[in-house]
């Protein structure tokens, strides 16, 4: 897979000292796991590496997000394979939040109707804990379809 960028200095703080931050992420990814079997992840230099098997596309591009999302984490690769041969999103699935964003105005803009939100929410419970609580630079999914 290819690379995916986020904000590095931002998010959830989960280890200080860089040789904590693999065994941290790969913990964080398995409280939530959204479908990754034999899930590993190893962080060097800020780039996160995904490894283990996806039940579906979107099982990884969630495991991308909820790496991507950590504070010291400025991008993400993955050596993960999709078992259902499904293939990622393109980056126009993935959307940074901006300053001044709502859930509500973003699925306003992104399906024309902000009561769509919930869509967005349930689309990123792993990344999105409260639906108050997003910030400028976090990367989500837009679901498709809506």
């Amino acid at each position: 897979m290819g690379l995916f960028d986020f904000v590095g200095d931002i998010g959830k703080k989960l280890f200080s000292k860089e040789e904590d931050a693999s065994k941290a992420v790969t913990q964080h990814i398995a409280e939530d796991n959204p479908g990754v079997e034999n899930l590993s992840v190893t962080v060097e230099n800020g780039v996160a590496n995904i490894q283990g098997v996806a039940s579906t596309a979107a099982a990884l591009e969630k495991a991308v997000l909820m790496a991507g999302n950590i504070q010291g984490i400025s991008a993400v690769t993955s050596d993960a394979t999709i078992s259902n041969g499904e293939t990622l999103a393109s980056d126009e699935t993935f959307y940074v939040i901006q300053k001044g964003d709502t859930l509500w105005k973003i699925a306003e803009k992104a399906y024309g109707n902000g009561a769509k939100y919930t869509a967005i929410v349930e689309a990123n419970k792993e990344v999105i804990k409260d639906a108050d609580k997003i910030f400028p630079g976090q990367k989500i999914r837009l679901p498709k379809d809506l």
